[in-house]
């Protein structure tokens, strides 16, 4: 077995289940064939105790021979590709190219800084948290990351006649980056603000070689607006592949399930492009994708843990 595989785990003590693994967005592998062989070994590296998994590219049928057991369907992310300038415009959705000509022609200043501690936008995220009652990644989080990653954290704001109207928080990390918080006010929406802060961010992300910038889930029950505007930019819907449970009583149970009980037939359909007949619309006071996602309450017990087999 190829030995290049690493994933992340984090654990917490759940009562008489005693301590319960979490493994996201993982392994990260150097060959797709390694996810394979990872679910046939990977309970030799956590010591026979349940896992949550979050796992990458990896098919249901896969998952269910393994013993997992589904506990989520899958979710789908906006993963937007950071090709040069005019190719980025050249497919982007008409009407959201449309706002952000018309955003460049309003009297909007962008400045772009690394996030410190008290950013009024944090608070702000905050603030809109509590009043619309949806639980996120504390904006802690992206301090907290900036504080590890200096300069990795990056403020877009924005001023139109010397207000500020608009800002988003970008995290870089690799050769991707993540929109990880946005905020907008009334005018800001008006001069359609957030276009052109995300489109500076475009821009800035991929002169400094990064390939791919993760626009959050894609929710079109709850937040249809959201979803049309992330897709608008020409993010593709990245179908993932859900989030199983591992347990030794009910892994031999697991292994019988019918592939629809995890909501996935025949395994992850990935990069598939959002409907261009939709209307993307502006986002306004909203978060961009992180207000659906709910996570799991575990602390952090390894950073990271490889494995190698003789």
């Amino acid at each position: 077995m190829d030995t290049h595989a690493v994933w992340q785990v984090q654990s917490r003590r759940f009562g008489p289940f005693g301590w319960v693994d979490l493994v996201s967005r993982g392994p990260v592998v150097r060959k797709p064939q390694l996810r394979l062989d990872w679910l046939q070994n990977w309970r030799d590296w956590h010591g026979g105790r349940p896992l949550v998994f979050n796992p990458v590219d990896t098919c249901a049928r896969a998952l269910r021979g393994a013993g997992f057991w589904p506990l989520m369907t899958p979710a789908s992310l906006a993963i937007l590709p950071l090709h040069p300038t005019q190719i980025m415009r050249s497919e982007m959705h008409p009407k959201w190219r449309n706002r952000l000509r018309r955003a460049e022609g309003e009297d909007i200043k962008v400045t772009r800084y690394p996030l410190k501690e008290k950013h009024w936008l944090l608070s702000a995220e905050k603030a809109q948290m509590k009043a619309r009652k949806y639980r996120g990644i504390s904006p802690q989080f992206s301090v907290a990351f900036s504080e590890l990653n200096p300069d990795l954290a990056q403020v877009f704001e924005a001023k139109c006649k010397g207000e500020i109207v608009a800002a988003i928080i970008v995290l870089r990390h690799g050769k991707m980056a993540t929109w990880q918080i946005g905020h907008s006010t009334k005018r800001g929406r008006q001069v359609n603000a957030m276009n052109l802060l995300l489109w500076r961010a475009m821009e800035w992300l991929q002169s400094r070689g990064h390939t791919h910038l993760d626009l959050g889930i894609i929710n079109e029950e709850d937040t249809p607006g959201l979803a049309r505007f992330k897709l608008g930019t020409g993010a593709c819907r990245e179908r993932q592949s859900g989030t199983w449970l591992h347990c030794r009583s009910l892994a031999p149970i697991a292994r019988r399930l019918p592939l629809w009980m995890a909501g996935v037939e025949g395994g992850v359909q990935c990069g598939v492009q959002g409907d261009t007949n939709d209307d993307p619309q502006e986002p306004g006071q909203n978060h961009p994708g992180t207000g659906t996602k709910k996570p799991p309450p575990i602390q952090a017990r390894a950073d990271s843990i490889g494995f190698s087999r003789g």
